[in-house]
């Protein structure tokens, strides 16, 4: 079994090659992490596939390509501190992970905080996680050099831009529940922040004080 993910997940990178993902680094760290450890049981043989998968209580794990674009958005090099909002399955922070990054992962959902926390520390990986709502952020780690949302928000938090270092980036998606545009957030100063929308993507609603 473990050759056909190997094979899957070779398939996968080349398939994002494909749809224009060209940072190595993210696709290197995609072609290691087992996806099919981080959905539901019985969903394991279409982790791979090019969508969206049901993880529970109205979550879902994002398309293979979402999580690479938003990751490239990000711009690592290695050893960045990231505050990642929305753990769900735990997949997404295992990526950032693999590519070196000192991940902080809030999540609001406690059943799914318990599953990601499981995973990730049965695959090998080192991350600080919260339950909770993580709209407000985790002021006590701040500032962090690179923040990810991974739900749609119907504008960016606040305290998200406040808690992100001079020079760091948060990626969010920015719309209404059906539908959001990717969007990119260079903070150049502390009151200054270049905007570049990525592309037109759909997210489940991101949950909390300052989300719907």
């Amino acid at each position: 079994m473990g050759l056909i993910f190997d094979q899957k997940r070779q398939e996968m990178v080349q398939r994002l090659r494909s749809k224009g993902i060209r940072d190595e680094r993210v696709l290197k760290a995609m072609s290691v992490v087992p996806r099919e450890r981080f959905v539901a049981a019985g969903l394991e043989m279409q982790a791979y596939d090019e969508k969206a998968l049901p993880i529970g209580f109205g979550q879902t794990i994002s398309h293979p390509y979402t999580v690479a674009v938003m990751t490239q958005a990000l711009g690592l090099n290695g050893r960045e501190r990231i505050l990642e909002i929305g753990t769900g399955s735990g997949y997404q922070a295992a990526v950032l992970c693999e590519m070196g990054a000192r991940v902080f992962t809030i999540e609001k959902i406690t059943p799914l905080a318990q599953f990601a926390q499981q995973r990730l520390k049965a695959v090998g990986y080192h991350f600080m996680m919260r339950i909770g709502d993580g709209t407000i952020g985790w002021q006590n780690y701040a500032p962090f050099d690179g923040v990810i949302i991974t739900a749609g928000a119907p504008v960016v938090p606040e305290n998200m831009q406040n808690q992100l270092a001079d020079g760091g980036r948060l990626v969010v998606p920015i719309g209404h529940k059906e539908r959001q545009v990717l969007t990119l957030y260079l903070k150049e100063s502390a009151d200054s922040f270049k905007k570049i929308e990525i592309e037109n993507l759909k997210f489940v609603p991101l949950l909390g004080r300052k989300g719907w």
